[in-house]
């Protein structure tokens, strides 16, 4: 069952790459199955965990040892605006026995002991490589425990050695298509009401762009999953428009809710000021073709004069520091070429943006945004990356935390642009953050300290 969901997901329609290939090679797959232990970079699991955890009143229960559980727990800063259900770890904790013995009593246990403690609106299990492979079934568990507990017990199968990160979001989206989306009725619904997909709220970046949705009386019926609950993505199917944010991530999320419940979708950006205003006209266009009346697009245009106006006056004390600076990008996804928009809007040189977890539409982009000459990196070592700075190719770095000290060791700025960040970047708003904490670690008083020699150097040099 779970080979059949895994090659469904390799046979994606939404998904250009996986269509341009042969049956041959799209019965390989996007990634090779990977050995236990030997998922660099975070194994399906982990893809998976992450992308259902935001969802924040549901109880989050890994089936499996306990370090796979620590090693995943609120690795992502995905902020709350309700409860904080979601950042306390569950485990099962199987020993020996139970790998001798079997597992699955362990979990329906497990299962009532948090439904008993904090009585959440459902419980979200996840299968990891060790149960897997002893053959614990934990459909059968989830739906013995829900006919017993009369509570949503959903299963997540996506075991660490079945692929990479990526494979585990998109198992993680088919676990919310099996069981969750479509499953509740709303009170009522708008003619404004949209869904934003792979959005994660890291540091509250929804909350950046959600007031201007709320200026405009559109209604945010559910963020998949970024500061979700369980019930917003049960009765997300009467939704009238889809924005899809990472396709990398849950394009058959959308493709999906567009086959069954005809829900249009597109994928969007709010990172920059012209990304943003271009989401928030394709929403508008989305919502006046499926029945929203068409003075919608007249306040759309107004919000955006008036928030662009304002942006740009705050970004322009800045921008004559920043004009010209060069600047590597060594992320991915969707902000392989959102975030060039951003950076070249305020005033700066991209020398370098990374493509490794990036789709063929991802290049695409960057192309029309870079030029066809757009230095795209499929892979940088960390040896290559000190000589660039060294060589005086880029004045920052902005990557994740592994990436950081190849530009530290250069004695070289570094700006967070991933998910463990503490700044949020969406929307006009962030526009101005990315800005000021690129200034910020630009011009930061220690770096003329930092690169000057030390005392015994220059007495050495003297002598």
């Amino acid at each position: 069952m779970l080979q059949n969901k895994i090659q469904d997901v390799f046979n994606e329609p939404g998904c250009s790459k996986n269509q341009s290939k042969s049956d041959k090679e799209r019965k390989k797959g996007c990634t090779k199955a990977l050995q236990p232990g030997g998922a660099a970079g975070g194994c399906a699991f982990d893809g998976a965990k992450i992308a259902l955890q935001p969802i924040t009143d549901v109880a989050h229960l890994v089936h499996g040892p306990i370090a796979c559980e620590g090693n995943s727990w609120d690795n992502r800063g995905s902020k709350s605006s309700g409860s904080q259900l979601y950042r306390t770890g569950f485990t099962t904790d199987i020993n020996e026995l139970d790998v001798v013995y079997g597992g699955e009593k362990h979990l329906f246990k497990s299962i009532k002991e948090v439904i008993d403690k904090y009585d959440p609106p459902a419980v979200f299990v996840y299968q990891t490589c060790v149960p897997a492979m002893i053959g614990d079934d934990i459909e059968a568990v989830c739906k013995a425990a829900s006919q017993k507990f009369a509570k949503p017990i959903i299963p997540v199968n996506a075991p660490g050695f079945v692929g990479a990160k990526n494979l585990g979001n998109k198992l993680a989206g088919e676990a919310l298509l099996d069981y969750v989306i479509g499953t509740e009725e709303p009170e009522y619904s708008t003619p404004y009401d949209i869904n934003i997909i792979g959005e994660y709220n890291l540091s509250g970046e929804l909350w950046q762009v959600k007031p201007l949705l709320d200026h405009l009386g559109i209604r945010v019926t559910c963020c998949i999953s970024g500061d979700a609950k369980y019930h917003d993505v049960a009765q997300s199917h009467r939704a009238r428009a889809n924005m899809m944010v990472c396709s990398k991530s849950m394009i058959n999320i959308a493709r999906k809710m567009e086959e069954r419940y005809q829900i249009p979708f597109f994928e969007g950006s709010f990172y920059g000021i012209s990304d943003t205003t271009e989401s928030l006209r394709e929403i508008t266009r989305l919502l006046i073709q499926q029945g929203a009346p068409a003075e919608l697009h007249d306040r759309t245009e107004a919000l955006i004069a008036q928030e662009e106006a304002r942006a740009w006056q705050r970004i322009a004390e800045y921008t004559h520091r920043l004009r010209g600076k060069r600047v590597l990008l060594f992320t991915g996804g969707v902000k392989s070429w959102s975030v060039v928009s951003a950076l070249q809007e305020g005033g700066m040189e991209v020398v370098g943006t990374s493509v490794k977890k990036s789709t063929k539409e991802d290049k695409e982009k960057i192309k029309e945004i870079m030029g066809q000459d757009a230095h795209m990196i499929d892979d940088l070592t960390p040896r290559e990356m000190y000589k660039m700075f060294q060589e005086a190719r880029a004045d920052v770095l902005l990557s994740g935390g592994r990436s950081q000290f190849a530009a530290l060791k250069n004695k070289m700025p570094w700006v967070d642009i991933n998910q463990e960040r503490h700044h949020a970047y969406n929307g006009y708003e962030g526009m101005v953050n990315l800005v000021k904490q690129i200034d910020l670690a630009l011009y930061n008083p220690m770096w003329p300290l930092l690169r000057k020699p030390a005392p015994w150097d220059m007495r050495e040099a003297q002598t």
